[in-house]
This record gives structure tokens, C-alpha cells and sequence, in this order.
């Protein structure tokens, strides 16, 4: 027994350690409109969870400032990169001895435990396999004679660990199921699985990156999907927050200068900017001269109708009509693409930085060893900002093996859509298309896309604390100003939408799920 649980303890220790090992997660006070603690469904998960209960069960993360509870986490993302989904680098058979040894455990293992062990089996040998099949067989048939009364998110995750499992018959007839389930203009895990489903389709059929970009504009013209984004900006308060919080943070910052530098690495139609130049005018003392480089790539080039030089035309007027001494540069580049010389940094210039949900497009050292992530993150150190913002997505779908990753993508995206529902109708016209084409795309890339195909990457808030500290910065302590610029902002929404300070980080929520936070850095 004692040799049994020495070779099974790298798998006993991703199966069970959750369970023995229960962190205290900290009680916050809310600020929300409505003082009534709400619960969901979708609680949020942690690092990355494994969901060994029903998938009914929720598990809370202390990560995020919505949930008093405890939380269950999985282990460090270095032995669960997407290079190694075993879980741990002692995995696997090196020879005939082992198999057999194997082999022999597998039996003991079924004898002491029975023969539906949850143990993970990462060897490939074929003692195995015949050990290990009829156990397998039996637990799927069991599952789809079960199918009938799964909820809809009890369907959806059997069917995602059906193809985790490579049981491709099991998947099928589980996707079967789902299309009789699922509709784009349902109630919200309807409309999100029907997403899902595409997901885990082209992740079989090995089309999520071409569905990825073809959600992404091709199909439609850059007028269109400009229309529709403006739909997801008016329901929702996701671009308000990062744009509203970053403004605050760097209007701050910025007081007493009269040469300011703004370096916007993801600037798209500029908006954000119009506001903060109203905002300069008034400056006491009169404006100062402010000089915005915008960074952007061609994705956004399609939904302009033009290059950077169409945002720097409406800036200028913006600019003028508010007496703000102005200048643009246009940098048409990816983050990926991004040099020092690109950026134009001048010497008496205060600089501010501005990461608006873009830094978790940058592939980092899971997916290239140049690691973009963090190679921006240090080039931008290297020029002395006096000011960084950074606002992203709480999510963690990074380094996650396919499965986990599956389960946070559904907490995530079903607390987004339960948001969206609670602005439009079921059948808007409008919020359909603004689903599909604007946040249909990420779910069927982070379900079905792996290596450099998976640009859709969030970290948790302190995952990017650690990058941002490795990298040489250090946070900034958010005045109560932003917070009360998020509240005042809250108010043309519904009361289910929260916002918390948490570890210098300014987290938006819905219900009891948080789904994007907002920093500052210098």
C-alpha cells in the first residue's frame, strides 16, 4: 500500500489535495446599489479548478472580492501548462517494468477502491488500457442513459469531459443532445451554450482558429461590427469601467504637467480619449500639451473603415473645439510587433501607459519562449512611465488544461451573459448579432484553440501582479475618486452589477462572480 501511494501521489495530490487543503478566503464589504448578497450559480473558479462533484456544485474563489468563501485551488501553472496536461512532469511509462507495475497497481486499485476510480491514467500501455476500457464504457453509457434529466450545464460539462476523455462516440452523442437544448435567442445558458457547442465542435473538428477569425469581421463590413460593438458598450459597463477607471487614474497622475505622453496599446476608435481631453481643458492653469500614440492592428483598421489616421483626425478635432494643444502618431502594429523606436518617447514628456484588455492577447512563455507578454511588459518599464494602467478580464483560461478551462469559461461567460440579458430582450435582433460577433468568438477560441491558435488568454488579477512586479513596476494605491467614478457610472445599470477594492485592484462584478478588475502602476 505504502509503494501504491507513493507512485499515485502526483495524481492523488491534483484529485484530492483541494479537499484537504481549504484556504480562508476574506470577507469584503460591497458597494452596490442594492445591499442584497446575490448568489450564482457560476461561482467563480479558482487557478484552476478540478471539479471532481457534480458539475451542479460551485466552488468560490478567495481570488475574487465577490466571494466570502472558501475556495479550492489546483496547483502551480508550472506543471499545467498547456505543454503538459498530465499534471505533473514525473507522469508516464518509461518501459515495460513500468507498465507492468502499473498494471499490477491499476488491479489493486480496483480491488481497494472498485473499478470506477477517478485516479488519472496518463500511461499509454495496452495491459492498461484493457484494465482500465470496460470502466470507462460503463460510465459513459451510464452518463447518456442520465442525459435526458442533466441540466443544461450538467449536459454541457459531460459533454466537454467526454471529449477531454478522446471518447469521440460519447461527445457526439451528447452534442446530439445539446442542439435540442441549446438557442441564440434563449435564456442565458441557452444562448451561451449554443457558443459552447460551436466551440466543442471545432475543437473536434480542428476548425476553432479559422471560426475564431471568422467571427472576428471577414464576414461582416467594418460599419457592422463597429454597430455592434456600440451595442455591447451600451448594455454593458465593461468598456465604461476600463475607460472611466483608467481616465480617473491618469487625470490624477497627470496634474501639475504641462507636456503629457499617452501610449495606448490597444486605442481603437479613441474614445476614451475624447473624454479625458474635455477633462484637461479644464486644468487649471490652462491645458497641457498632450501627445497620444495610438497602438493597433489591422482587426481594428477593418472595424474603423480606415488606419490609426481616422482616430487621429477625431482626436484633433476633439482636441481643438477644447483648446488642448494636440498631437498623434499611429503605431499599426500588434503588441507582438511592438519595438522601442514604434512608440516616439521624448525626453521632458510625463508618460502614461495604457493596457485596455490587451495584454492577455500577448502570448507569454507558455505558448513562444520569446514570451511577448512579457517582454512588452518590460519595454514599457524601460521608458520610466509616470503612470501604467492596466484593466483586464478576472478570468483564468491561460495555461488550463482543456477541461478545467472548459468549466471557468462557463462560470465566466454565463454571469457575462446573465448581464446582457438583464439590458435587452431575448429576441433583440441586435444583441444576438452583438453576441455572436463580439463575444461568441472568444468562447470558441478558448474552448476549441490550443498553442499559438488560443489568443484569448486572461490571468487572474494576481497572476498579473506578479508579471507586473517581476517586470520592475510597482502598484499604486487607487484614490477613492475612481471608485466613486465607477458607483456614479453603475447607476444607469442594474443593480446587479457590484465593484470592489481588493489588494489595490478595482473589481467590476455581477452578482457574486467578478469578471474584470482595473490597476494602476508605476
Amino acid at each position: 500500500m505504502q509503494q501504491a501511494e507513493q507512485y499515485y501521489a502526483p495524481y492523488n495530490v491534483l484529485k484530492n489535495s483541494c479537499k484537504d487543503s481549504r484556504s480562508s478566503g476574506m470577507q469584503f464589504s460591497f458597494q452596490a446599489q442594492d445591499e442584497q448578497f446575490f448568489t450564482l450559480d457560476s461561482s467563480p473558479a479558482t487557478d484552476y479548478v478540478v471539479n471532481d462533484s457534480p458539475p451542479a456544485l460551485s466552488v468560490s474563489s478567495n481570488r475574487s472580492p465577490f466571494s466570502p468563501q472558501c475556495s479550492q485551488s489546483y496547483m502551480s501553472d508550472l506543471h499545467h501548462s498547456s505543454d503538459n496536461t498530465c499534471g505533473s512532469p514525473l507522469s508516464g511509462c518509461s518501459g515495460i517494468d513500468d507498465c507492468d507495475l502499473r498494471h499490477v497497481l491499476r488491479e489493486l486499485e480496483n480491488k481497494l477502491l472498485g473499478p470506477e476510480s477517478d485516479t488519472d491514467d496518463s500511461c499509454s500501455c495496452s495491459l492498461n488500457d484493457m484494465v482500465s476500457k470496460p470502466a470507462s464504457v460503463t460510465r459513459w453509457n451510464r452518463v447518456l442513459d442520465m442525459a435526458p434529466g442533466l441540466n443544461l450545464k450538467e449536459l454541457l460539462d459531460a459533454c466537454a469531459e467526454a471529449v477531454s476523455d478522446a471518447d469521440i462516440s460519447t461527445a457526439e452523442a451528447l452534442m446530439r443532445a445539446l442542439e435540442q437544448r441549446v438557442s441564440v435567442s434563449g435564456e442565458p445558458m441557452e444562448r451561451l451554450g449554443a457558443y459552447v457547442l460551436e466551440g466543442i465542435r471545432a475543437r473536434l473538428l480542428s476548425s476553432g482558429s479559422i471560426i475564431y477569425k471568422k467571427l472576428k469581421c471577414k464576414e461582416l463590413t467594418g460599419s457592422e461590427l463597429l454597430s455592434y460593438m456600440q451595442v455591447i458598450f451600451n448594455m454593458c459597463p465593461y468598456y465604461k469601467f476600463a475607460y472611466m477607471s483608467a481616465n480617473v487614474v491618469i487625470r490624477e497622475a497627470m496634474m501639475n504637467e504641462n507636456r503629457i505622453h499617452i501610449i495606448d496599446f490597444q486605442i481603437a476608435q479613441g474614445s476614451q480619449w475624447m473624454f479625458l481631453l474635455h477633462d484637461l481643458a479644464r486644468s487649471p492653469g490652462g491645458p497641457p500639451f498632450v501627445r497620444i500614440t495610438g497602438v493597433d492592428d489591422d482587426e481594428s483598421a477593418y472595424a474603423r473603415g480606415g488606419g490609426l489616421q481616422v482616430v487621429g483626425e477625431r482626436l484633433a478635432e476633439v482636441a481643438k473645439s477644447c483648446g488642448v494643444p494636440f498631437e498623434f502618431h499611429g503605431a499599426e502594429l500588434s503588441g507582438c510587433e511592438v519595438q522601442l523606436e514604434n512608440l516616439r518617447v521624448k525626453h521632458g514628456e510625463a508618460l502614461a501607459v495604457n493596457f485596455p484588455y490587451m495584454l492577455h492577447h500577448m502570448p507569454d512563455e507558455s505558448v513562444s519562449t520569446i514570451n511577448h507578454r512579457d517582454r512588452l511588459l518590460r519595454l514599457v518599464k524601460s521608458l520610466s512611465p509616470k503612470i501604467v494602467t492596466l484593466v483586464e478580464q478576472e478570468s483564468n483560461t491561460n495555461t488550463a488544461p482543456f477541461l478545467p478551462r472548459f468549466r471557468e469559461t462557463l462560470d465566466y461567460y454565463t454571469a457575462m451573459f446573465e448581464s446582457i440579458d438583464a439590458a435587452r430582450p431575448r429576441d433583440d435582433k441586435e444583441r444576438i448579432s452583438a453576441e455572436e460577433h463580439c463575444v461568441a468568438r472568444d468562447v470558441v477560441n478558448i474552448i476549441a484553440c490550443e498553442g499559438a491558435d488560443r489568443v484569448e488568454r486572461h490571468e487572474l488579477f494576481g497572476k498579473w501582479r506578479l508579471r507586473l512586479m517581476m517586470a520592475g513596476f510597482t502598484p499604486c494605491q487607487l484614490s477613492p475618486s475612481v471608485g466613486e467614478t465607477i458607483k456614479d457610472m453603475l447607476k444607469e445599470y442594474s443593480p446587479n452589477y457590484r465593484y470592489a477594492e481588493s489588494e489595490g485592484a478595482l473589481y467590476l462584478g455581477w452578482k457574486n462572480r467578478a469578471l474584470a478588475t482595473s490597476s494602476a502602476w508605476r
